[in-house]
């Protein structure tokens, strides 16, 4: 297709797939400043305090109307920002900063939001640098209520009077597999697009509870400057099939209200003022995206099993008992990574034994026999828990982080692991260790874990007396050492997102730099060839959980090195299986001999 008429062409990151075509409907948004006065007296600090806790007050009863609203998938959204309104983090900083600072409480509120929200932006950790708009949400909320004033921006789902309701391109979002959607029905005429009545909404940034307020029957895809995959708002539009682009950057500022918008929320792409046969050509590229969705959905049931018989298992990478639902629905066989640190990131205290406990029993209740891997706690570098202080370091993610903070913190990994062992009864349960780099590491861990077993059997609580152990292999002299921890592990877990960080020495979220980090490096590559070999040489699984498991670039070579366990983001499952359904082990073996003979 000819991009030779585009008026203006911007590229973001594409958050929820679909084509959808419509007028802009831009939302200003005005950020509220400091008003720099302060306290003098004890009695204002207590009418301060008490401002505050009544307007945390009004903004939980908000976000729980809303909750009783939407469905649970949402509802656990918002149940993320009632919790962010009393955290620690954030809640006991602003009365700090009114009790001991003498801030008013509109200024400390603004104050400890926007640092957080820096914090949190800066993260390298996709997952947890989108909840800085979550907070910047309940900051926004309650200094509505605080000022007592009008909202200082639109509202979100204030569409324009005039805009027909249920108009030609509204989105079905129960007509095709969630997340997989693509909004809008076929009309006759692409003029008729172009004069249609539908909103796509532009903006800075969108809210989840903006999102959920909305009559997507008016809406059919929105647009950002900033913001990612994982945040909330992406969630929602994905959960309500609607179309969406993020991270457009400065661009976007130029779109005014009613300009023609093209937006392609699979490549990113958002098209401004196109001309007609542009907008022809996307109305038929919809109608192919809408075959092949539902193509890729006829696949849920399907096993993963090349054209020549080759099995292949596909599982998912989750945080909560919400992916596990969006697991089942894209055909997941299992979960191949619970990262349970998002459990702990959305605590305002570490968990105790029964709550994780809890937590790990509800995700193998729901898997239904499915094997189900945890990963022990991952945290340090960039994701902090506001109550367990880390030291500072010059260098996070080469320092206290992972599996060293467990053997240094033992009775926290004790914890973790009765709790794991607890819920092993209730389905097919196994531990995945993070970071470890040497075999004396993972002996350390063994020992812990025989402990914990050891204090289970005489509280007479019962446990998988067999559970298996395995190891992430992300750091490179846990690679080169393979052979000599498939001794000691039942199982690798290759995680290619650090294996190739540290390989390359590379900081992917360093933008000077970022355009090196390449998973598809020789070096890289060399490494996870014989991570795989020795797994087969000593007749252990080998997994992959890593961002290269889900690149459907990466399939054939990744089969044609003989991985047969892939674990990725469940979106991605439907299009990996239909290139392993498509294949054969000649053609992949082919592929990987041709592109490792590249790297000699």
């Amino acid at each position: 297709m000819t991009m030779m008429n585009i008026v203006n062409q911007l590229q973001g990151i594409g958050v929820s797939p679909g084509i959808a075509i419509g007028r802009a409907r831009v939302i200003r948004q005005q950020e509220a400043g400091m008003t720099g006065v302060a306290l003098t007296d004890e009695a204002a600090v207590r009418r301060e305090m008490a401002q505050f806790h009544d307007a945390v007050g009004r903004s939980t009863e908000e976000l729980t109307e809303l909750m009783a609203k939407a469905e649970t998938a949402v509802a656990e959204i918002l149940e993320v920002q009632v919790e962010l309104l009393h955290d620690p983090m954030w809640e006991g900083e602003v009365l700090t900063a009114i009790g001991e600072d003498k801030k008013n409480a509109g200024d400390a509120v603004l104050e400890v939001t926007r640092a957080l929200v820096k914090t949190f932006g800066d993260m390298e950790d996709e997952y947890l640098r989108a909840r800085a708009a979550d907070i910047a949400d309940i900051g926004k909320r309650v200094m509505r209520h605080l000022r007592s004033e009008e909202r200082t921006r639109e509202g979100a789902a204030d569409i324009p009077e005039g805009y027909e309701r249920g108009g030609p391109w509204r989105s079905r979002p129960n007509e095709v597999l969630s997340g997989s959607v693509v909004p809008g029905r076929d009309r006759d005429g692409a003029m008729n697009a172009v004069d249609g009545a539908d909103t796509i909404l532009v903006a800075t940034d969108l809210s989840p509870s903006d999102l959920i307020a909305l009559d997507i029957s008016r809406v059919i895809g929105f647009a950002t400057r900033a913001g990612g995959k994982t945040s909330h708002a992406s969630i929602v539009a994905r959960l309500r099939g609607i179309a969406a682009v993020a991270g457009c950057g400065e661009g976007l500022d130029a779109i005014a209200d009613g300009d023609m918008l093209v937006l392609d929320g699979a490549t990113g792409i958002l098209l401004v003022s196109p001309a007609p046969e542009v907008v022809e050509q996307y109305i038929e590229r919809r109608k192919e995206q809408l075959a092949t969705t539902r193509f890729l959905q006829s696949l849920k049931s399907k096993e993963a099993i090349t054209m020549d018989g080759t099995a292949v298992h596909l599982s998912a990478n989750i945080g909560s008992i919400e992916d596990m639902e969006q697991a089942l629905e894209y055909g997941a066989q299992g979960v191949g990574l619970l990262r349970t640190e998002l459990l702990f990131m959305q605590s305002n205290s570490l968990p105790t034994e029964e709550e994780q406990f809890i937590f790990y029993k509800n995700i193998l209740v729901r898997a239904a026999g499915r094997p189900v891997t945890i990963r022990t706690l991952d945290i340090g570098g960039d994701k902090a828990l506001p109550y367990l202080p880390l030291p500072k370091e010059d260098n996070p993610f080469l320092g206290y982080r992972a599996i060293r903070i467990s053997l240094d913190q033992k009775d926290l990994f004790l914890t973790q692991l009765k709790a794991i062992l607890r819920a092993s009864v209730f389905g097919e349960c196994r531990i995945l260790l993070p970071m470890i780099g040497s075999v004396q590491e993972l002996r350390q861990a063994k020992t812990l874990i025989a402990e914990a077993k050891e204090v289970l059997t005489k509280q007479l609580l019962p446990y998988d007396a067999d559970i298996r152990t395995g190891i992430m292999i992300e750091v490179p002299s846990a690679a080169i050492m393979a052979d000599q921890l498939a001794k000691e592990a039942d199982f690798f877990s290759i995680g290619t997102n650090d294996l190739c960080q540290y390989t390359l020495a590379v900081d992917r979220m360093n933008e000077k730099i970022k355009a090196l980090y390449d998973p598809f490096h020789p070096a890289v590559l060399r490494l996870i060839r014989s991570v795989i070999e020795q797994g087969y040489l000593h007749h252990i699984p080998v997994e992959m959980c890593g961002e290269l498991a889900g690149d459907p670039q990466a399939t054939l070579l990744l089969l044609g090195m003989g991985l047969r366990d892939f674990s990725m983001n469940a979106p991605s499952i439907p299009v990996v299986k239909n290139i392993i359904l498509q294949t054969n082990m000649t053609v992949a073996r082919a592929v990987c001999h041709q592109e490792m003979n590249k790297i000699v």
